[in-house]
């Protein structure tokens, strides 16, 4: 079933009666040649690159609960690649640019919304970090512009420009930064992996991993063993915890970071924007509502859900640098557990132990990260070979300190990033 203007058309003049599961529901299989732990973007994303890419469809993706239900669905959608790192410079460009293509090639809306990125700056030191990191990413072959506080009103006039603590004197933009429907997502690469031949099984926790002389054998489920000739990772928040089950200490810590939704207002704000002090950023969403948060919760917590000093600090951020929004009524918030790793950047890369594979300390960069990380981490997978966009992603930075990409420059302690 394709998608088309025509066929939405037809489907509301016809009482919506011809539409189909977007999915199957399979039972689990005794054996496959690849099993995935986790059904959020990245382990969906890896599933249908390695259909589509690499010809494995035998594969099945396994979630605990039901596809989508993580971390893929809380978070604050937004979509860029304005990192300044090599290694992570590259990698984030070339996620940008998988999302560019994703709707044509999954033929699915996942709506997403190039409608630019600004990162503001309120001081001399800043505006000088902004005019490095600016460099570094056209120098990687992306877009940045640097604002002048005059440009910036232009663009952005609902932000308090003269704040007496913070001051704005301009801003980094990318434009073809932006934000993507999360949850849809998670459906478009379900759906392509599907009718790619992989099962995706809902309600199947794995509850432990075999592995016999150094080697995978497969994992134990609520849904009985699945024999696995590779089994991979993509747990989010859950890495380190999963991986336990395999004799593995991971170098994550994990922190709950909370987001949060305002009721429908008219447009007021056209494109993503964040804030050097306070770490706050907002978008609006195509239905209205302010879409917002900033810093983790600073306590290591499986919990989906966060703490009132947060959320205080949270509004205060947000009412000091866009006062017209103290009136706007918050609707609702969510937490999603960020797998924090010392560096505040991803690992992609061989366990130690022989066919399991790790996918995992996103930290932030989750969500902007999934088109790219399943294509470099299904390549990984199928051939055993790192991805030209995610060589420096090894786990052993961590046990040499060589390579270690500290883009924050907050030093390498898990909940600073």
């Amino acid at each position: 079933m394709r998608f088309s203007g025509w066929r939405v058309l037809k489907e509301g003049l016809t009482g919506n009666k011809g539409w189909a599961p977007h999915w199957r529901d399979p039972e689990p299989q005794p054996e496959y040649d690849v099993v995935i732990i986790g059904g959020g973007g990245h382990g969906l994303a890896t599933a249908y690159n390695l259909a589509k890419e690499h010809g494995i469809t035998n594969v099945a993706v396994l979630e605990k609960g039901y596809l989508g239900g993580g971390n893929v669905g809380r978070n604050t959608t937004i979509v860029r690649a304005n990192y300044y790192l090599p290694g992570n410079s590259e990698f984030y460009s070339h996620s940008l640019k998988q999302w560019e293509g994703l709707e044509e090639e999954l033929n699915y809306n996942v709506m997403m919304s190039q409608r630019g990125q600004i990162m503001v700056y309120h001081n001399d030191g800043q505006r000088d970090a902004m005019v490095r990191r600016g460099n570094a990413i056209i120098n990687q072959g992306d877009d940045a512009e640097l604002l002048s506080r005059e440009a910036l009103r232009k663009l952005v006039p609902i932000l308090n420009y003269d704040n007496a603590r913070f001051p704005i004197m301009g801003g980094l933009l990318q434009r073809r930064a932006g934000t993507a429907r999360h949850d849809a997502v998670a459906w478009g690469f379900a759906r392509g992996a599907d009718q790619r031949g992989v099962d995706l099984i809902q309600n199947c926790e794995v509850t432990g991993i075999d592995v016999e002389n150094g080697k995978v054998r497969g994992v134990q489920t609520s849904r009985g063993v699945i024999r696995a000739k590779k089994v991979a990772l993509a747990a989010a928040g859950r890495s380190g915890q999963v991986a336990a089950m395999a004799g593995l200490r991971l170098p994550i810590e994990s922190h709950v970071l909370q987001a949060f939704v305002s009721e429908g207002i008219k447009p007021v704000l056209d494109h993503v924007v964040s804030f050097a002090e306070g770490h706050l950023y907002v978008s609006q969403s195509d239905k209205g509502g302010l879409v917002f948060g900033s810093y983790l919760d600073f306590y290591s917590s499986y919990a989906a859900r966060g703490n009132l000093p947060m959320v205080e600090h949270t509004m205060e951020t947000c009412v000091s640098m866009v006062p017209a929004l103290a009136k706007a009524k918050v609707l609702r918030s969510w937490g999603g557990i960020m797998d924090m790793t010392p560096d505040g950047s991803p690992i992609i890369d061989h366990s130690g132990i022989e066919g399991l594979y790790l996918n995992c300390g996103w930290c932030y960069g989750g969500f902007k990260a999934i088109p790219g990380s399943g294509n470099a981490y299904a390549h990984l997978i199928a051939t055993d070979r790192p991805h030209g966009a995610a060589t420096k992603f090894k786990l052993d930075r961590f046990r040499s300190g060589q390579g270690l990409m500290d883009e924050e420059g907050t030093g390498a302690q898990h909940n600073l990033h």
